[in-house]
């Protein structure tokens, strides 16, 4: 009688020890997943502008383009990245460019003078560290040469190291392409 006492306590200790591995197995694992979660949440701003699929998402206004074209621009010279991830981000925004406007250079001389401005710009600490659209009720569509276009202004709020905040207003031009999407023709800054 005591052996068979011995061997029910034994299967009784056993069954709780393998209770106790699953469940500390299933409490591991659903840790892991929470942790593993978070990390994906946590996207640079780089990798929140590459995310977008501009063949299924393409921004649906003037004013969205532009504050893709700004998110973009912020990435270039506020924000650490791969040579490979600057080429992505090239192609970004030049999937908001105009046609006319791509083909003013080729490629190579596009990348060669986006890597001088951004060298250029990192070197002396300029940080872009807010913009501001044009309310959409100042954006001005008008029609040219038979195409649908829209002006609109975007003011940058410029830092150059530590010192003070400048304000730089730059005037934007789009014109639809044939796909009905609003391409950035082309902008220059605005003088006071």
């Amino acid at each position: 009688m005591n052996m068979k006492r011995s061997r029910v306590i034994g299967l009784v200790v056993l069954g709780v020890v393998l209770v106790a591995i699953v469940v500390g197995y299933a409490f591991h694992i659903n840790r892991k997943a929470a942790r593993d979660a978070e990390r994906v949440v946590e996207s640079t701003a780089v990798q929140k502008v590459l995310m977008r699929d501009l063949e299924r998402n393409y921004p649906p206004t003037p004013k969205e383009v532009v504050k893709y074209f700004a998110d973009i621009t912020k990435c270039f010279y506020n924000e650490e990245y791969t040579d490979e991830e600057l080429e992505q981000l090239a192609v970004k925004i030049q999937g908001i460019y105009d046609t006319e406007l791509i083909e003013n250079k080729s490629q190579e001389d596009y990348m060669t003078d986006l890597r001088n401005e951004i060298a250029d710009r990192k070197k002396n600490d300029f940080t872009i560290s807010s913009y501001v659209l044009s309310a959409s009720v100042d954006v001005e569509e008008f029609v040219e040469n038979g195409d649908s276009c829209a002006r609109l202004y975007c003011t940058f709020n410029v830092k150059q190291g530590t010192s003070g905040t400048v304000r730089s207003m730059e005037q934007f031009i789009l014109r639809k392409d044939d796909d009905g999407h609003w391409k950035i023709l082309g902008w220059d800054l605005v003088e006071d």
